[in-house]
């Protein structure tokens, strides 16, 4: 992946991400002196990056973490990290949360995760999200950034997702509130709705 950083504009709505991958590669053969070493790669996601198993057939064991401190592992079939910008994206189909442009925050998103705390979490835009893949799974897992890009990850591979620190700035042709456009994306029911302008309206007339 490009080694490359960014940031989120608030008031673009946009979330650049920078994403830290830590592999641990070089397996050793049985006549060599086992050893590893770690091979550090950076890359971007404007919408999510996640974590998810390669092998259909079986989970992944993840071990979460939050500012440098462990959250939960889980068993799932993968995690994902999303910014504002994705949060109607793959963070939706996933049972995220809907952010509006505005609010600065990363959110992470567990996929069918076999745990009792597996709800979708929102944490601060400065937070740094750590994904472990442990190293006693069977499998390897895959790192996606915003569904275009892939890295493979071996057992015992960290992946580190934090917000960059370049804003990204992105040019609107229309100035319609996000309110609208969410509506208009998935279709919203909105009818019946009066609004406060129209309220106000009809009391004037009553009282007149």
């Amino acid at each position: 992946m490009t080694p490359t950083s960014g940031g989120a504009d608030p008031t673009a709505g946009s979330g650049l991400r920078r994403v830290l991958l830590l592999t641990h590669t070089g397996r050793a053969e049985a006549h060599e002196v086992a050893r590893a070493f770690c091979k550090a790669l950076t890359g971007h996601a404007l919408y999510e990056a996640s974590v998810e198993k390669a092998a259909r057939e079986r989970m992944i064991e993840l071990v979460v973490e939050i500012d440098g401190r462990p959250l939960s592992r889980w068993g799932c079939d993968g995690v994902v990290c999303a910014t504002p910008t994705g949060s109607t994206a793959y963070n939706f189909s996933a049972g995220g949360p809907v952010v509006w442009p505005g609010v600065e925050a990363l959110m992470i998103v567990p996929l069918s995760a076999h745990a009792l705390f597996a709800r979708p979490m929102v944490v601060a835009p400065t937070s740094v999200i750590a994904l472990e893949v442990l190293s006693h799974n069977e499998g390897a897992g895959v790192l996606w950034a915003d569904g275009r890009r892939t890295v493979d990850l071996p057992p015992g591979a960290r992946i580190e997702v934090r917000r960059g620190a370049t804003p990204v700035r992105l040019v609107r042709l229309h100035e319609a509130p996000f309110t609208d456009r969410l509506v208009a994306k998935f279709g919203l029911p909105v009818e019946g709705w009066r609004g406060a302008a129209a309220r106000r309206r009809g009391g004037e007339g009553a009282d007149a």
